[in-house]
C-alpha cells in the first residue's frame, strides 16, 4: 500500500464513517495517515491491510444491506414520514407491520410503488421492497415485523421527538443554579467526600435561600469496587450505574436495626471516616474502605417485607444489566480490578464459567445490586428535596463521554465497544498536543446491531432522578476522535456516528423523564452542529471567556448576543475557578507541567489581552470600575450573565467559596491531583458545606443571577 490513501481505501473508510482528511483548529487541512485509517478500520472489524483486502471489504459493504431482510434498527422522527427497505428472495411476497410499544393490534404498512433492480448476493437474486412508515406513529420503542413465507423477521422501530420542547416551568423567566463537584462538597457528616445527603442539603439551601432552580453535579457514575479507585468522574467503570461512594450510610433505614455490636462497629468506621475531611485531598480509597465495611454490616440486616418487595422490583426493572454489573464487581473483589489477570474463562461475560461463578458468589452479587438500589433511592430523595425547596428543575446530572478500558462496561458490553483504539481530542488552543482519554469508543455499527439498547438503558438510569442532563462532549454523538494504540493523540482521526439516531433517542428519553438536555459543545465543532442541536431542542454551553466574535477580531460578544437555548457560565471544571483564572494560575500550572507549546511570556501576554477585552466590556456596561477587587470583578462577570437571554445561568460552587485551585488540568494524569481537590477558600483551606452556607459572599454572589 502507498503512503497516500487509495481511492478504494477512501471509499471503504467513508462507508464506515472514518475521516481520511479534516481541518484542524488553526484552519489547516490535514490528510490522515494511511496507518491510522487502517488501524481504525481494523477496530471496526474490517481488514484494510492490503489493496486486495480493501477491495474484498468494499464488496462486503456493498452487499451488507442486501443480506438481511430488515435493517438492525429504524429510528425516525415523529411527524415526518419515512420509508423502509425490505430485502427478500427476488419474487417473494412480504407483509410488513408495526407492533406498538403500548400493545394492541399491529399496524399494517403500505408498500410503496417503487422498482429497484434485484441484486445477486452470494449467488442468489435478492429483491428490494419499499414500505411507508407513516408520520402519525406515537413516540416510543416499537417493533417492525416482516413476514416472508410464514416466517417473521423483526427489528426495533424508535419514534423520537422532532424537538425536545423547553419545560413550561422555564417559559416565564430563565433559571439560575449552582454547579458543583459533589465529591469535593464535603460536610461535617461526610465520610471524606460529598455524598447524596450533602447534595440534598446543598439543593435545599440553594433553592430556598439563594433562589436557585437547579444543581448541576459531576458524573456520579460507578468507579471500581476495589482500590485504587479512579479519581476522574469522567473515566467510570460504567455509565449506567452509580458510585456507591455517594451513599450516606446513616440514612439507610436498616441502620436502625443493627445489633449493638454492629452499631458500635459502624460508629467506629464513621468516626474514622470523618477525620478524612481534615485531609487536603479527597482520598477515595480510604473513604471506600471504610464505607464498604459499614455498608456490608447494613446489608446483612433483615429487611421488612415492604422493603424486600421494593428491592425485588428494582432488580426486576434493571434486569440482566444490573446482574452483569454486580457480577463484574464481585469478580473484581475476588480477582482484582484488572480483568487481564482473571482466569481466561471469566473474561467473557456470557460464558458458562461466569454463570457458575455468579451462583458461587451469589451473596456478593446481591450486595452490589443492593448498593445500586440504595444509592438510587438517596439520589431520588435529593431530587425530591430540591423540588420541594422551590427549584424548577432540581438535579442536573452529567453524562461522561466514555468508560474505563478495563471496567464493567468494557467487560459486559464487549461487543459494542471498539478494541485497539481510544477516544480523545485533536490538538486545540488549550491542549496543543491533543488529548488521549484512554476510553474505548462505541462501535457505531454494533450499537445499531444492538438496537441502541445499551445507550437507551444508560440514559434511563441517568435521567431517573433528574430535571436535566448535561452531556459532556456532545459532539461525540456526531463524531469522535479515535486514536489507534501506539499513536500520539494528534495522529488519530474522526469516526462518524448516526447523530440523528443518537440525538433522537436522547430526546425521547429526556422527554419521557421531563428533563432538559444540555450539550457541552465547546472545542472544535463543525458549524452546522450547533444549529442542528438547537433545532432538536438541545441546549448548548456558553462559557463567558470563550464567547467571542472570531469573525471580527475575536472581541467579546455583547451579553444580548448569547444564545437563548444554552447554559451560560463564567467558568467550567476544565478551567480554574474564576478567582484563579483572573490570577492566571492555569498558565503557571501548564508551564510547570510542560504543556505549553510557546514561551510562557507569550502565553501570559495572550491571556492578559483576552482578559482585558472582557474587563473592557464590563467597564463599558457600567459593571466594573477601575481598580476593582477580584471579588468585585467576579460579581461583575456573573452580573453580565444575568443580562444574557440564556435560559440557564450557572454559578460554580467554587466561585461561591472564592476557591482558586484547578479542579482538572486536561492532558495530565498523575502529574497533577485532578479530581481530588476538595472545596477550599482563597487561602487553600478546605471549606465544609456548613461553612459555605453561612458565607455572606456566597449569598451575595448567587443573588447576581437569581
Amino acid at each position: 500500500m502507498t503512503d497516500a490513501p487509495s481511492t478504494d481505501l477512501i471509499e471503504l473508510a467513508r462507508a464506515h464513517g472514518v475521516a481520511t482528511e479534516y481541518w484542524d483548529w488553526q484552519g489547516q487541512h490535514v490528510t490522515v495517515p494511511v496507518r491510522t485509517i487502517v488501524a481504525v478500520l481494523a477496530a471496526l472489524g474490517e481488514d484494510a491491510s492490503t489493496d486486495d483486502a480493501v477491495r474484498a471489504a468494499l464488496t462486503g459493504v456493498q452487499d451488507r444491506e442486501w443480506r438481511r431482510t430488515l435493517p438492525p434498527v429504524v429510528v425516525m422522527r415523529a411527524g415526518e414520514p419515512a420509508s423502509l427497505a425490505v430485502h427478500v428472495p427476488h419474487g417473494s411476497q412480504v407483509a410488513v407491520s408495526v407492533r406498538l410499544e403500548e400493545g394492541g393490534a399491529a399496524l399494517a404498512l403500505d408498500q410503496v410503488d417503487r422498482w429497484v433492480d434485484p441484486r445477486v448476493v452470494d449467488g442468489e437474486q435478492v429483491g428490494e421492497a419499499t414500505f411507508a412508515l407513516p408520520a402519525g406513529l406515537p413516540l416510543g420503542w416499537h417493533e417492525v415485523v416482516a413476514t416472508v413465507a410464514g416466517t417473521d423477521v423483526t427489528c426495533p422501530l424508535v419514534v423520537t421527538p422532532d424537538r425536545l420542547e423547553v419545560p413550561a416551568s422555564l417559559a416565564d423567566r430563565p433559571a439560575s443554579g449552582v454547579m458543583t463537584q459533589l465529591y469535593a462538597t464535603r460536610s461535617s457528616r461526610s465520610w471524606g467526600m460529598g455524598d447524596a445527603a450533602d447534595l440534598a442539603e446543598l439543593a435545599a439551601w440553594a433553592g430556598s435561600e439563594l433562589g436557585s432552580d437547579f444543581v448541576l453535579v459531576n458524573p456520579l457514575h460507578a468507579a471500581e469496587p476495589v482500590a485504587p479507585v479512579e479519581p476522574s468522574p469522567y473515566l467510570p467503570t460504567t455509565r449506567r450505574f452509580v458510585s456507591p461512594l455517594y451513599i450516606r450510610v446513616e440514612e439507610i433505614p436498616e441502620t436502625g436495626y443493627l445489633s449493638g455490636q454492629d452499631r458500635s462497629l459502624l460508629q467506629w468506621h464513621a468516626d474514622d471516616a470523618l477525620r478524612l475531611d481534615e485531609v487536603d485531598l479527597v482520598d477515595r480509597d480510604a473513604s471506600w474502605r471504610l464505607k464498604d465495611a459499614a455498608l456490608r454490616l447494613v446489608h446483612r440486616v433483615t429487611r421488612s417485607p415492604r422493603r424486600e418487595r421494593d428491592f425485588a422490583a428494582f432488580r426486576e426493572r434493571e434486569g440482566q444489566g444490573l446482574v452483569d454489573f454486580a457480577t463484574w464487581c464481585a469478580l473484581s473483589v475476588a480477582y482484582g480490578e484488572d480483568e487481564d489477570t482473571w482466569p481466561t474463562e471469566l473474561q467473557d461475560s456470557a460464558s458458562e464459567a461466569v454463570e457458575a461463578k455468579r451462583q458461587e458468589l451469589a451473596d456478593e452479587v446481591d450486595y452490589f445490586c443492593w448498593l445500586q438500589w440504595i444509592v438510587e433511592d438517596q439520589l431520588g430523595t435529593a431530587q425530591r428535596v430540591a423540588l420541594e425547596s422551590g427549584m424548577r428543575l432540581g438535579l442536573i446530572h452529567d453524562l461522561a463521554v466514555g468508560v474505563h478500558p478495563s471496567g464493567a462496561d468494557a467487560w459486559g458490553l464487549r461487543d459494542a465497544l471498539a478494541r485497539g483504539v481510544t477516544v480523545g481530542a485533536p490538538a486545540d488552543q488549550y491542549n496543543q498536543l491533543g488529548q488521549d482519554w484512554s476510553q474505548p469508543p462505541w462501535r457505531p455499527d454494533q450499537l445499531a446491531e444492538l438496537g441502541y439498547a445499551p445507550y437507551r438503558d444508560m440514559l434511563r438510569t441517568v435521567l431517573r432522578s433528574a430535571g436535566g442532563l448535561r452531556v459532556d462532549h456532545i459532539i461525540g454523538l456526531f463524531r469522535l476522535w479515535w486514536i489507534p494504540q501506539g499513536c500520539k493523540p494528534f495522529e488519530g482521526t474522526y469516526v462518524r456516528y448516526d447523530h440523528d439516531a443518537l440525538i433522537g433517542i436522547l430526546a425521547l428519553e429526556a422527554h419521557r423523564a421531563g428533563a432538559v438536555v444540555i450539550g457541552e459543545d465547546l472545542g472544535t465543532v463543525e458549524p452546522w452542529v450547533r444549529d442542528y442541536l438547537a433545532d432538536r431542542g438541545v441546549m448548548g454551553t456558553s462559557i463567558l471567556w470563550f464567547e467571542r466574535d472570531y469573525e471580527h477580531g475575536g472581541e467579546p460578544i455583547q451579553p444580548e448576543s448569547y444564545r437563548r437555548l444554552c447554559l451560560a457560565t463564567v467558568t467550567t471544571h476544565d478551567l480554574p475557578p474564576t478567582a484563579g483564572y483572573l490570577q492566571q494560575v492555569h498558565i503557571d500550572l501548564r508551564h510547570e507541567l510542560g504543556l505549553l507549546t510557546r514561551p510562557i511570556e507569550e502565553e501570559r501576554a495572550s491571556e492578559v489581552h483576552e482578559q482585558e477585552g472582557i474587563m473592557a466590556l464590563l467597564r463599558s456596561r457600567g459593571l466594573l470600575r477601575e481598580g476593582a477587587s477580584h471579588e468585585d470583578t467576579i460579581e461583575a462577570l456573573h452580573k453580565l450573565l444575568s443580562w444574557t437571554p440564556a435560559l440557564l445561568r450557572g454559578i460554580s460552587v467554587s466561585d461561591l467559596a472564592l476557591d482558586v485551585r484547578i479542579i482538572n488540568q486536561p492532558g495530565t494524569d498523575e502529574e497533577y491531583p485532578n479530581w481530588r481537590m476538595p472545596l477550599a477558600g482563597p487561602d487553600g483551606r478546605p471549606v465544609l458545606l456548613e461553612e459555605l452556607m453561612r458565607s455572606p459572599w456566597a449569598r451575595r454572589l448567587a443573588r447576581t443571577l437569581a
